[in-house]
């Protein structure tokens, strides 16, 4: 759904793909940086509390997890613009009431076990990448036979600062996910050598693929046309590759994104249960059922997602769809933000092995998150800042329990 969030920018949307690969490309580097400085540790939580101190962490980790449900809610949502063009007769019902079956659907799944949940997950992956290498191989075919096709409808939105960095920060919802390499980095073998390879190459083919199947709708599809799409691959196919093209492209990217929501439902569980074992969350979110899901995790997880489903209920599908893509944005960037200054930290400490690498690294990598906070936009922006405010009461309640 991306390709129409970034529509209403037009040429702002490439130029904000540009800086934001650049950018997460700095932060890409922040996280090697701090791998190679803590191999042991367990990822971004330990960086950060190892030189930022216990608040800065728990905040971190805190906003993360509130990510990890408002991006359920946001998987959700942009799933159901394919299934309404798979299934049109599904277009009768509320697509808030279609999003909310989907997330339930997949609370029960993982209710049933991480086996359950998991086996659906290779599939799915595969298939995540079908629409994209289609959208591209067309876009390079149209490229050869009809390069008219790229001029007949050229955005007329001007470049401006302001588009550029608002498009910028709704193209960082796609790169979010570049610390997921160094989480498990205390039980990864040879982990200064393992992680930055995977984050680096990880980092730079998403990109490539993401800034392709960008540019592709964006320049063969009208503007305005596009901004109000809730299927864009399924359009594009539709318009270039004859009618029924795009309603099986559609499935192909319904069956992906079911599969991201699946994983992103395991994830937000285990995740919930583990913080509440290291008692940032209260003890009752680490019990399991009988199948050994955590399930009170579950329950909780979904009905916070099922919040922000209704709450962005009175919007337009894309509307919403990039709305909760911000939030998520923004509750994600205090942890890349924070790892950045960790490196100045460790800078100012002397640590070895360092030089000026860890300064350039963690004040670019600060700065660029503190654009992105900008660009969020004021309600975004606000909702993030509420979000991660929320997690200080239960912190403060949590550490007080503890010590009693």
């Amino acid at each position: 759904v991306l390709p129409a969030s970034l529509a209403p920018y037009g040429f702002n949307a490439l130029l904000g793909w540009g800086v934001t690969v650049l950018g997460m490309g700095v932060i890409a580097r922040v996280f090697v940086r701090l791998v190679r400085q803590f191999p042991a540790a367990d990822g971004p939580y330990a960086y950060i509390q190892a030189t930022l101190g216990d608040v800065p962490a728990y905040l971190a980790i805190w906003c993360y997890w509130v990510s990890l449900w408002i991006t359920n809610a946001a998987l959700a949502v942009g799933a159901v613009g394919y299934l309404v063009a798979v299934v049109p007769a599904a277009g009768q019902l509320p697509p808030a009431l279609l999003a909310l079956a989907l997330l339930w659907a997949f609370v029960l799944v993982n209710l049933r076990g991480v086996r359950s949940g998991g086996s659906v997950q290779v599939l799915t992956t595969i298939l995540k990448l079908v629409p994209m290498a289609v959208i591209i191989l067309l876009g390079l075919w149209l490229l050869v036979t009809e390069p008219a096709a790229y001029v007949r409808h050229p955005p007329a939105t001007p470049c401006s600062l302001q588009g550029l960095l608002a498009a910028s920060t709704v193209a960082l919802f796609a790169m979010l996910g570049v610390e997921s390499a160094t989480v498990p980095a205390g039980r990864v073998r040879d982990p200064e050598r393992t992680i930055p390879r995977a984050t680096m190459a990880g980092t730079v083919l998403t990109a490539a693929i993401y800034v392709l199947v960008s540019a592709v709708p964006l320049l063969l599809i009208p503007q305005d046309e596009l901004a109000q799409s809730a299927a864009p691959f399924a359009d594009v196919l539709e318009r270039f590759a004859g009618a029924g093209g795009g309603r099986w492209l559609a499935a192909f990217v319904v069956v992906s994104g079911l599969g991201a929501l699946n994983g992103w439902t395991l994830l937000v569980g285990e995740l919930t249960c583990s913080m509440a074992r290291h008692g940032t969350l209260p003890a009752r979110l680490a019990r399991t059922n009988t199948n050994g899901s955590p399930g009170t995790a579950l329950v909780l997880t979904g009905v916070l997602a099922s919040a922000m489903v209704l709450m962005n209920y009175s919007r337009s599908l894309v509307e919403g769809f990039t709305f909760l893509t911000l939030v998520v944005t923004g509750a994600n960037l205090p942890l890349y933000l924070f790892c950045a200054m960790a490196l100045v930290i460790l800078w100012g400490r002397g640590e070895r092995p360092a030089g000026r690498d860890l300064l350039v690294l963690g004040t670019v990598g600060t700065a660029y998150s503190a654009f992105a906070l900008v660009g969020l936009g004021r309600e975004p922006f606000l909702w993030a800042l509420a979000l991660g405010a929320a997690g200080l009461p239960l912190y403060a309640f949590m550490r007080r329990r503890r010590r009693s």
